[in-house]
């Protein structure tokens, strides 16, 4: 009988402007094994959207039941709603053999890691961290300047956050400075099958009998 290895929990970090957006896609569409996470959210679903395919949606008093239940893995506010990450859907997924994908800032990183590594999370060796850089904030600010989408005082605001992020770096199991849009994705896929292949990922007995499922 074939045996299923749980999945792992990907998190990536990367300043506004960083390409992170696009490297995340390229990766979802190459492993069938991947998927994003489905957050919960407490503000109204906009037209076209269903409940668990865009967002879980929850009322706010769901969403402060769960909070107190340690039901998130991590969780923030914004615009006056909530948003988080929901650990039994994550959990679930693991088992199943896929893995999770999350974007989130520095301080949802630290969340996710406590809890995943320092609780009772049901796969504490399940997470693989990284962050994303750019080669340096001269660059980032071009590269925000040349979406043309932000006003000045949004990209002056978008570089403190930035540098404010940069200082984590260290926090993280692997750095990614940004080159091309192939570059990244070829150093990210690297981190990806390397992780999938650590021995101690493995079965402890008889590693060939594992599903071809790894990317």
């Amino acid at each position: 009988m074939n045996t299923i290895r749980p999945g792992l929990i990907w998190v990536v970090s990367a300043p506004s402007g960083s390409g992170k957006t696009t490297l995340c896609q390229r990766l979802l569409n190459w492993s069938p094994h991947l998927i994003a996470s489905t957050s919960c959210t407490t503000r109204a679903p906009r037209p076209g959207e269903q409940d668990g395919r865009e967002y879980f949606f929850l009322s706010q008093e769901e969403f402060e039941r769960k909070i107190a239940g340690n039901k998130f893995l991590e969780y923030a506010q914004y615009n006056g709603h909530y948003y988080g990450t929901p650990r039994l859907f994550v959990e679930q997924q693991i088992a199943a053999g896929l893995d999770v994908l999350l974007t989130i800032d520095v301080q949802g990183m630290k969340s996710v890691a406590a809890r995943v590594r320092g609780g009772d999370f049901a796969y504490p060796n399940s997470l693989v961290t990284v962050f994303m850089m750019p080669p340096s904030l001269k660059m980032l600010e071009a590269r925000l300047r040349g979406r043309g989408t932000e006003s000045e005082e949004m990209v002056q605001q978008r570089l403190r956050v930035a540098t404010e992020e940069l200082a984590y770096w260290r926090d993280y199991d692997y750095i990614l400075v940004s080159g091309g849009l192939d570059d990244d994705f070829e150093k990210a896929r690297s981190i990806f099958i390397a992780e999938k292949l650590r021995v101690s990922r493995q079965p402890k007995d008889k590693p060939w009998q594992v599903n071809e499922q790894s990317f």
